[in-house]
């Protein structure tokens, strides 16, 4: 298994004089919805596939509740999601207040051995892909 890519070009936005560099971003071949998710989960378990569609559904609200009450979630042997802020600095710690947050951001990290196995991936260019097809 490989993953795709294709070839853009981009400028620095730094260096906006600079010519523009060609760069490969990844292509998604595809969404994987929740119901093909439950179907593989139920290929590889005892679940049926609406058991394990109505397990992903009751993990989504699970996950929410536990993440908006201000819990790390650690999901076993795939990582953890966390909530992280981006917010206004000040120089006077009275003026900190919640009006300096701007974003929330979901934060994924994975475990040691999830993230070794990404480290692996190989990759082709796009255009082979048409080519097997």
């Amino acid at each position: 298994m490989a993953l795709f890519y294709k070839k853009i070009q981009k400028i620095n936005p730094q260096k906006r004089e600079e010519p523009k560099r060609w760069f490969p971003i990844l292509k998604s071949i595809g969404k994987s919805g929740e119901k093909e998710v439950a179907q593989y989960i139920s290929d590889e378990t005892t679940l049926n596939p609406k058991e394990a569609e109505m397990a992903l559904y009751q993990f989504e609200k699970v996950l929410i509740r536990l993440l908006m009450e201000g819990h790390t979630v650690q999901l076993g042997e795939i990582g953890s999601f966390s909530l992280t802020i981006n917010a206004e600095g000040s120089d006077d710690p009275k003026s900190v207040t919640a009006d300096k947050i701007k974003k929330v951001n979901l934060r994924f990290r994975p475990v040691k051995s999830l993230q070794e196995a990404i480290n692996k991936a190989t990759f082709k260019p796009v255009e082979s892909l048409m080519k097997e097809k």
